[in-house]
């Protein structure tokens, strides 16, 4: 085998290990924990969650078996056989698309939970949240199943794995070539632009009420003249990290978007229009990042936040059949018990300073 398939194999056997286990942690603590289940993007989470699951155990292992078969001399057919790399081939298209435009239901849905807070409630509810996810299955399955049936889907031995290609090269270039346009400008353009449009609005409000609070911040400090320079310094630096949160959170959200998918994307719409094939290692290098999209969405949307980690520890604390409390917390209890009146302080408090753009 070529050093660089043999990296792209151990590349690819990491992001199916971390994209396993991250996906099946939050759904686990979806069903766990009945406040994420009640919340309307859950249900967004949710689906996300199984198409990442699903993508991990289909397409993932046929591309690594399909890069297993470059070192040998006739391994350049399909992985598993047509029929089963025909259906993989489906699903790469149907699972893709689902998860690029439930990222962008997530976005609408934390734009109009910042951007009108007060009649959220009554904006989104959770029919609403079925009917995107029912517009998003079928926005998938209408483009997965016409390249299904026009026989647009089967082995591409340039991404090692099974997926939109033209089998039946030369007889429908054009109609090809015009479908695939049409299935990236209706899935990664289209999710790309509703992100720059939600999440920058998102941002410019959150951006708004930190200078409301930094004005509050500083009249306060004026006041304070006795206040102890310790003090004042760690007010200051609370309010450079609440400015850099929200902008961090918005990069992360549209950055993760943008490094994984656009080089895969610009490289299939690139190919229909070169005279030869693309690089082989080029070629699943971009496959290897659109795949690394699962592995770091349960990190993006829901791991890190509040409700998950609490969730986790929960859950950590009773397979380690551990108590939840602090041990500093343990002994304040201990003394409650001898006859003190101090409460304990456990450690699943909401940390201060929870930036709106969450």
């Amino acid at each position: 085998m070529h050093p660089v398939d043999v990296a792209a194999c151990v590349l690819v056997s990491g992001i199916i290990l971390v994209s396993l286990l991250s996906n099946v942690v939050v759904l686990i603590c979806f069903l766990h924990n009945p406040e994420i289940r009640k919340q309307v993007p859950g249900l967004f989470t949710l689906n996300l969650t199984l198409c990442n699951l699903l993508l991990s155990v289909s397409n993932m292992p046929l591309t690594l078996a399909g890069l297993l078969a470059r070192g040998h001399p006739a391994g350049w057919g399909p992985p598993g056989g047509r029929a089963l790399c025909h259906l993989v081939g489906f699903l790469d298209t149907f699972l893709t698309t689902n998860s690029m435009l439930t990222m962008a239901a997530l976005s609408i849905d934390r734009w109009v939970a910042v951007v009108f807070p007060l009649s959220y409630h009554s904006r989104i509810r959770h029919r609403d949240a079925v009917a995107a996810l029912v517009y998003t299955w079928a926005h998938s399955l209408c483009f997965s199943a016409a390249a299904a049936c026009l026989s647009w889907v089967g082995y591409h031995h340039v991404y090692a794995s099974c997926t939109l290609c033209d089998v039946r090269a030369g007889s429908a270039d054009t109609r090809f070539a015009v479908f695939t346009l049409s299935l990236h400008s209706l899935s990664f353009l289209l999710t790309l632009v509703v992100l720059c449009v939600t999440y920058l609005k998102v941002l410019q409000v959150a951006r708004f009420h930190c200078k409301r609070i930094d004005v509050i911040t500083m009249q306060t400090l004026v006041l304070l003249v006795d206040i102890h320079p310790s003090v004042r310094q760690k007010c200051l630096d609370e309010q450079r990290r609440r400015r850099q949160r929200a902008t961090k959170k918005i990069s992360t959200f549209i950055g993760t978007f943008v490094v994984c998918f656009t080089p895969y994307v610009i490289t299939r719409i690139v190919e229909l229009f070169l005279s030869g094939p693309v690089s082989p290692h080029w070629g699943i290098l971009s496959k290897c990042l659109a795949y690394s999209k699962a592995a770091s969405d349960p990190f993006v949307y829901s791991l890190l936040r509040h409700q998950y980690r609490k969730t986790c520890s929960q859950l950590a604390n009773k397979i380690l059949k551990r108590s939840p409390l602090h041990p500093s917390a343990r002994g304040v209890e201990n003394g409650a018990a001898g006859g003190s009146t101090t409460a304990p302080t456990t450690g699943d408090q909401q940390p201060p300073g929870k930036s709106s753009a969450q």
